[in-house]
Order: C-alpha cells, then sequence, then structure tokens
C-alpha cells in the first residue's frame, strides 16, 4: 500500500467531508470566474442587453438629443425676443401719438404699432365712436399677444412629454432586463452572483438613462416657461403703451 492511501485511509469521516466541501468550493470558484466578465463598462452592458433594452436605451438616448437641442435654439430665441421686446418697450414709453412713430424705425416696424394704425385707418369714417374704435384696437393687440405666445411656446412642450414619459420608458427597460435576467437563472439553474450581476446591471443601466433623459427635460422646460411668461409680460406691457396712446390721439382728435 502506498503513503498516498495509508494517508487517506488515516483521515477521519469529517476531514473527508470538509476535503468534499473545499474541492466543491473551488469548483464553484472556478465557474464563477469563468462566468465572470472582465469589465462591465457602460457600453459593454449596453452591447450585452437584450434587443428591447437597447430599443429603450437608443430612444432615451434620441430624447435626450432632443431635449438640448431645443434648449440651444429656444433659448437664443427667447433671449433674442426678450432683447427686443424690452427696446420696444422702452421706445414706446416716450411715444406722445401714433403719428410720432414715423421717424423712428423701431416704432414703425414695431406690430403692436402696426396692428393699432390699421384699425385705426379701417375705422378712419367711425372715429366719433372712441370706445369702439378703441375695443377694436385693443382686440387686434390682444390677437398678437395670443401670436407671440403661441410662436415661443412652439416646441416647448415635447420636454414636458419627455420629462412625464422618459422615467417610465426607462422602467419598462429595467422590468424586461430583469425578467430576462431571472430567465437566464433558470436556464442555467444557479444564483451565482456573477450570472445574475451582468443581467440586472444592464437592466437598471436603462433606469439610470430614463432619468438622464427625464429630469434635464424637466428642468429646461420650467426655465423657457419662466422666459416665455417674462416675455409675454413685456409684450403686454407695450400693447397697454400702445392702448395709452390710442387713447390720447382720440382725445385729442388726432387719430387717424
Amino acid at each position: 500500500m502506498s503513503a498516498i492511501h495509508i494517508a487517506i485511509a488515516t483521515i477521519k469521516p469529517r476531514g473527508l467531508l470538509t476535503l468534499a466541501a473545499l474541492a466543491t468550493f473551488s469548483g464553484t470558484a472556478h465557474a464563477a470566474a469563468q462566468t465572470m466578465p472582465d469589465r462591465l463598462s457602460v457600453a459593454d452592458m449596453f452591447m450585452q442587453a437584450d434587443w428591447v433594452v437597447k430599443l429603450v436605451m437608443l430612444g432615451l438616448i434620441f430624447a435626450s438629443i432632443v431635449t438640448w437641442t431645443v434648449f440651444v435654439a429656444k433659448h437664443r430665441e427667447l433671449s433674442a425676443l426678450g432683447r427686443r421686446e424690452s427696446t420696444r418697450l422702452a421706445a414706446l414709453s416716450g411715444l406722445r401719438g401714433i403719428g410720432d412713430a414715423d421717424g423712428d424705425t423701431n416704432l414703425s416696424t414695431n406690430p403692436l404699432v402696426i396692428a393699432a394704425r390699421e384699425e385705426i385707418a379701417l375705422s378712419a369714417d367711425a372715429l366719433g365712436d372712441r370706445d369702439g374704435v378703441k375695443e377694436r384696437v385693443l382686440s387686434r393687440l390682444e390677437r398678437h399677444e395670443a401670436h407671440c405666445a403661441r410662436r415661443m411656446t412652439r416646441g416647448i412642450n415635447i420636454l414636458a412629454t419627455i420629462g412625464a414619459t422618459a422615467p417610465f420608458v426607462g422602467l419598462f427597460g429595467t422590468v424586461w432586463g430583469i425578467m430576462n435576467a431571472f430567465v437566464g437563472i433558470a436556464e442555467k439553474q444557479t444564483t451565482n452572483l456573477a450570472v445574475v450581476a451582468p443581467g440586472i446591471a444592464e437592466a437598471l443601466l436603462a433606469t439610470a438613462m430614463g432619468l438622464i433623459a427625464a429630469i434635464p427635460a424637466v428642468m429646461i422646460y420650467n426655465h423657457f416657461s419662466r422666459m416665455v411668461a417674462a416675455n409675454r409680460a413685456r409684450i403686454a406691457d407695450s400693447s397697454a403703451v400702445v392702448m395709452q396712446i390710442v387713447s390720447r390721439d382720440l382725445s385729442r382728435g388726432t387719430a387717424g
């Protein structure tokens, strides 16, 4: 009998169980090392994700691109409009009558002044009815304000849509990914963390991307809402000044 057989024969049953457990653990650790990916970056998680989760992530990336594109375009537009309306309001404040606008290019091209002059021209044979003229001029100015409001808010509502839906789209991707992860667990018949973790990480990436798309969209939407409200206030102030000018002309009898 060899020395190895003699050594095995002298080991107690409890020692044999311990050796068996160690061998099993070593085999499990070796299998885990084989299934554990070398690295798990965001790009790797995206490439290894299910095609449905990939579509969700691509949609969220597209929504994020739309958000920042709208931000750049509308911020320039609303900022320029705010500066222009502030300049127009300052010019209108010193105007005594509609006729005085002819000497100033900024005033003569002001849409509010143009609307008021057009209505006065159309009402040339009814200037005696001052209240009627004022009502018609006011109606034209209100229509101009409504037109400006529609133009300012164009393209902004999509930010509210992205902010409201992106988290739920990301959550759908997460639920789908976790479902696939559990299916993989059932197929491989193991609850090893090395097998479960990558699938769950890929699924949670969809929720993270949903939040990344939604949070800036909501913040930018609120920022634009404040800018639109400020610009509408400037236009309303300019409209009120034009109504005062028209009222003065009607009282003097110089309108038209």
